[in-house]
């Protein structure tokens, strides 16, 4: 194959000895360089923008826990979703663009952890502030924060405080609630589920007793009234004593039938019902339960 060669229409060649030549195409003018942005306009632009952030991240840190906390948790997390789509348009200096674009996404995901958070108000309910404590957004915003403050751009903003995850428990038989007890009849719990319980007896709506079994024991209460009773168990972890309730991991059950004791006198004697209760199902168990609404379980 013969190498492709390029000629002119006219039949005339140029080279060193046919004297100047010229060119119809004139040469392209260089384009001139982006302009950069200028730093202290960026660093005016952040501040601003993180500024309302950062009060409303102040209010959340002074809030008490319940409806004055999640409304304080509802405005900071809008006020980091807004904060997070300015910052994508902000135009950044080259040395923070990778910065950037890490804090808007760390602050979309603070804002998401925030709406988490909030409290329920009911029955197991985790604290918001433990909730943050292990929700990955705050780590990622002061993480992103301290690359773009080590580069002159200050993006310090104050976080709330949070709180680690509690495991409290009381003692194995240890009466959460006891009222007047005389009778004879003795109950014997066992719980052999994967954590503590609280068993309550009511008679009618008035509770009895309540008693606190740990996981993998057995817990006796003497002296039981002679009555009908309804049995109640809630299990969980980190019993909170001034809510009357586990915060982590509840469940909240009855058993169907109810626990009949009795004292009567016979001839030489008195017969007494001793009853027992395993809260984990067992072959050839005969008690069956009910899930009960939070709300519907004794105080």
């Amino acid at each position: 194959m013969l190498p492709l060669a390029a000629c002119s229409s006219d039949g005339e060649s140029s080279g060193p000895a046919g004297g100047s030549s010229s060119s119809s195409a004139g040469s392209a003018p260089s384009p001139s360089p982006t302009p950069t942005v200028d730093p202290a306009t960026y660093r005016h632009a952040l501040t601003g923008t993180l500024g309302p952030l950062d009060s409303a991240l102040r209010a959340v840190d002074r809030a008490h826990e319940g409806g004055s906390l999640n409304k304080a948790l509802d405005t900071a997390a809008t006020k980091a979703d807004t904060a997070a789509m300015t910052l994508q348009s902000l135009a950044t200096p080259d040395n923070a663009i990778t910065g950037n674009s890490q804090l808007a996404s760390a602050l979309r995901q603070l804002g998401q952890d925030l709406k988490s958070a909030r409290g329920t108000g009911g029955r197991c309910a985790t604290s918001p502030r433990v909730e943050l404590g292990t929700a990955r957004g705050p780590q990622s915003v002061k993480e992103a924060g301290r690359a773009l403050t080590a580069l002159g751009y200050d993006a310090s903003l104050r976080l709330p405080r949070t709180e680690q995850a509690k495991h409290r428990r009381l003692g194995n038989g240890a009466f959460v609630r006891d009222g007047s007890r005389g009778g004879l009849g003795r109950l014997t719990v066992r719980n052999g589920t994967g954590s503590d319980a609280v068993v309550t007896l009511t008679r009618g709506t008035r509770t009895a007793f309540s008693l606190y079994v740990r996981t993998g024991s057995n817990a006796t209460v003497r002296s039981v009234n002679s009555g009908s009773y309804t049995v109640y168990f809630t299990t969980g972890e980190d019993w909170n004593s001034a809510k009357g309730s586990f915060t982590r991991q509840c469940s909240f059950e009855k058993f169907d039938d109810t626990a009949n004791f009795r004292t009567v006198r016979v001839a030489g004697g008195t017969q007494y019902t001793v009853l027992t209760f395993t809260l984990n199902k067992v072959i050839g168990g005969n008690a069956s339960t009910s899930t009960v609404p939070p709300g519907d379980f004794p105080s």
